[in-house]
C-alpha cells in the first residue's frame, strides 16, 4: 500500500431489494461502520439506503453520494462521461478523507458489489492506497429466477448476461447463440430488447421480472409488456431448460415479512422493514392484508392523502376524520399510523419514515386492487409530507386509472405560530433544513435568498439523531442578512404532550436545542417580540415602511 491508513473500504452487497435478503455479514459490518456511504440519482431517493435503514445506527456518519446526470442531458465540456468521471473522481475524494483518518466506510450496493455496481468506480480509485473488503451479495438475476420460479440452466448449459444498452443486431447475434440470457439495465432500452428477443427467435421462450423481491415485484411474459411500463429495475430472462410448469403472470404483491427468527442483534423492528421492500402490517390483522387487498382488482379504488394536523385530535379536520373513517387501508410512517385509532376492519401499514415513494407505489397498488386507501401524513400532506410524493409516483402509467385525493391539515408552521401570536403575518417561506433529498447547497442558497429578501422562515427537519450541524450552519447563513437580535421561535411536539414554545434570538439559538420535532420560526426586520403577563408575544408586522 502506498499510504498507510487504519480505515477500510467494505463494498457491501446488499441483495436484490428485500432487507431480509441481505447477509449476515453485510448487517454486522453496516452497524459497525463508522460511515455509511450510498448513491442516488439527483432525486435524492436512495434504494440502497432504503434496503439497509434496519441495520443503521445512531451516531453513524452518512455520504448521500448523488449522481450529477443519469439519463438527462448535460453542459459539462467532457460530456456525459467527462461529468460522471468528474462525480467518481469526487466522491472517491470525499471517502479518502474518511479512510485516511482512520474510519471504516460501508459503500453500499443494491445486489452485488461488482456485479453492474457503482461500487467498483470507487474500488478502482481507492484499493491502491487502502485496504478494502467485499461482501458478495444476491444479484438480480438470482432474484429475478427466483421470482420466475423455474431453472436457468441445468447440465452443460451455458447462461450469458447482457446489458440492454447493446446494439440490436449484436444482442440479437448473442441470443441467437446462447442456452440461456438474462437482460440487465432495461427501462427506456426495452423496445429493443423485444426487437432483439423477436429477431433471435427467443422472445416466446422469454419472460420480464419487475423490481423481483420488491412489493412492486411483477413476472409477465416478455412479449405481453408494455414498453411505458418498464422501469430500470427490471430484468428479462430466457430459461435454458423448458419449464416444467406453467409461469403464471402477476402483477405486483404485498408482502408482508415474518422476521421474528431474526437475530435480535441485527434485525430492526418490523416496522423499520418497508425500505423498498418489505410491509409491515399491525399484528391483528397479520397476513391476512394481501387476500384482502386484493379481493376488488377488477374495481379500482382511491387513494386520498390527508394531514392530521401538528398533534392536537382537535386540529384534524371533520373531512379528514370522515375520509379515515371510510378508509379499508392506512398507509404511513408509524408514528402517524399510531396517532389514528385502531379498527379492526382496517388494514394499518406503517412503515419508516424515509421511504416516501415506495410507500406511495405501495398505496397506489392497493387502491388499484380496489381499496380505499387513506395515506396519513401529520400535518399538512402538501407541506414536506406524502402528497407529493403519491402524486409524482401516480404518475406512472401502471397507476393512470387509479384517482387520488388530498385533503389539507393544519400545518406545524401555523400551530407554532398561534402560539406566540402572528410570526407569519406578513410574507414568508417554508424551508426543509434535511439535505436527505436535496444537496446542502441547495438548502443553503435558498436561506441566503429567502433572508436577503427580508422575509420570515418557517424551518422543517431542523435536525435529527443523524443530522446535528445543519442549524449551527443555518444560523451562520441567516446572520449575514438578519440582525443578531431578530426573535426565533423554537415549537417543540405543538399540541402534543410534551409541547414546548420559546422565544430567543438568532444570535443566542444553540443549535443543541433543536431535534426533529422542533419548528422553528426566524422573524424578518418587521418582527417584534414583547413580553405579556401571559409570555412573550411576536408578530411580524404587515406594514412594510411606508407601504400597504
Amino acid at each position: 500500500m502506498s499510504e498507510i491508513s487504519t480505515g477500510t473500504l467494505w463494498g457491501i452487497g446488499l441483495g436484490p431489494g428485500d432487507p431480509e435478503l441481505v447477509t449476515v455479514k453485510a448487517a454486522r459490518l453496516i452497524a459497525a461502520a463508522d460511515v455509511v456511504a450510498f448513491h442516488s440519482a439527483r432525486h435524492g431517493r436512495s434504494i440502497s439506503r432504503a434496503i439497509a435503514e434496519p441495520y443503521l445506527r445512531d451516531g453513524q456518519i452518512e455520504e448521500h453520494l448523488v449522481y450529477p446526470v443519469t439519463v438527462e442531458t448535460t453542459d459539462h465540456p467532457g460530456g456525459y462521461q467527462g461529468a460522471i468521471d468528474e462525480f467518481y473522481e469526487q466522491a472517491a475524494a470525499r471517502l479518502a478523507e474518511h479512510l485516511a483518518a482512520g474510519r471504516d466506510v460501508a459503500l453500499l450496493a443494491a445486489g452485488d458489489p461488482l456485479f453492474y455496481s457503482s461500487y467498483m468506480h470507487m474500488h478502482r480509485r481507492l484499493a491502491d492506497r487502502f485496504e478494502t473488503g467485499i461482501v458478495p451479495g444476491i444479484t438480480s438475476v438470482s432474484a429475478a429466477s427466483a421470482a420466475l420460479g423455474t431453472p436457468l440452466v441445468e447440465g452443460e448449459q451455458v447462461l450469458t448476461v447482457l446489458p440492454g444498452t447493446m446494439p440490436v443486431d449484436e444482442l440479437t447475434e448473442r441470443l441467437r447463440h446462447t442456452d440461456a440470457a438474462a437482460i440487465m439495465k432495461l427501462g427506456r432500452t426495452f423496445p429493443g430488447v423485444r426487437q432483439a428477443l423477436s429477431d433471435s427467435g427467443r422472445l416466446a421462450d422469454a419472460y420480464y421480472v419487475e423490481r423481483a423481491s420488491s412489493t412492486r415485484e411483477r413476472v409477465l411474459a416478455a412479449a405481453d409488456v408494455d414498453d411505458a411500463d418498464v422501469p430500470y429495475f427490471a430484468i428479462t430472462l430466457v430459461p435454458g431448460p423448458t419449464p416444467t410448469t406453467p409461469i403464471p403472470a402477476r402483477s405486483a404483491v404485498t408482502r408482508t415479512i415474518d422476521t421474528r427468527a431474526a437475530d435480535s442483534t441485527v434485525a430492526a423492528e418490523p416496522s423499520a422493514l418497508l425500505g423498498t421492500t418489505a410491509v409491515r402490517t399491525s399484528s391483528h390483522v397479520g397476513g391476512a392484508a394481501n387476500e384482502a387487498s386484493t379481493a376488488s382488482q377488477d374495481t379500482p379504488g382511491e387513494v386520498v392523502v390527508v394531514g392530521l394536523g401538528p398533534g392536537d385530535t382537535a386540529w384534524t379536520t371533520p373531512q379528514v376524520t370522515e375520509a379515515l373513517a371510510e378508509a379499508t387501508d392506512l398507509v404511513g410512517y408509524t408514528t402517524y399510523i399510531n396517532r389514528v385509532p385502531e379498527r379492526a376492519d382496517q388494514r394499518r401499514h406503517a412503515s419508516d419514515n424515509k421511504v416516501e415513494s415506495e410507500r406511495a407505489a405501495m398505496a397506489l397498488d392497493l387502491a388499484k386492487r380496489g381499496a380505499k386507501v387513506a395515506v396519513v401524513s401529520s400535518g399538512d400532506p402538501g407541506v414536506f409530507a406524502m402528497a407529493a410524493a403519491v402524486l409524482e409516483v401516480s404518475a406512472e402509467p401502471q397507476f393512470k386509472d387509479v384517482a387520488v385525493r388530498v385533503l389539507p391539515g393544519l400545518t406545524a408552521a401555523n400551530a407554532v405560530a398561534s402560539r406566540v401570536g402572528a410570526p407569519l403575518g406578513h410574507d414568508y417561506a417554508m424551508i426543509s433544513l434535511s439535505d436527505r433529498l436535496k444537496p446542502w447547497d441547495v438548502v443553503a442558497r435558498r436561506l441566503s435568498a429567502v433572508a436577503a429578501a427580508d422575509m420570515a422562515i418557517a424551518i422543517y427537519n431542523p435536525a435529527s439523531s443523524r443530522r446535528r450541524w445543519q442549524v449551527g450552519a443555518m444560523r451562520d447563513v441567516l446572520l449575514e442578512h438578519r440582525a443578531p437580535d431578530t426573535p426565533v421561535v423554537l415549537g417543540r411536539d405543538v399540541g402534543g404532550p410534551t409541547e414546548s414554545v420559546r422565544v430567543v434570538t438568532l444570535g443566542e439559538l444553540d443549535p443543541d436545542a433543536v431535534d426533529m420535532r422542533t419548528l422553528l420560526i426566524i422573524g424578518a426586520s418587521t418582527t417584534t417580540a414583547f413580553d405579556t403577563p401571559t409570555g412573550t408575544r411576536v408578530y411580524t408586522a404587515r406594514r412594510y415602511g411606508t407601504g400597504e
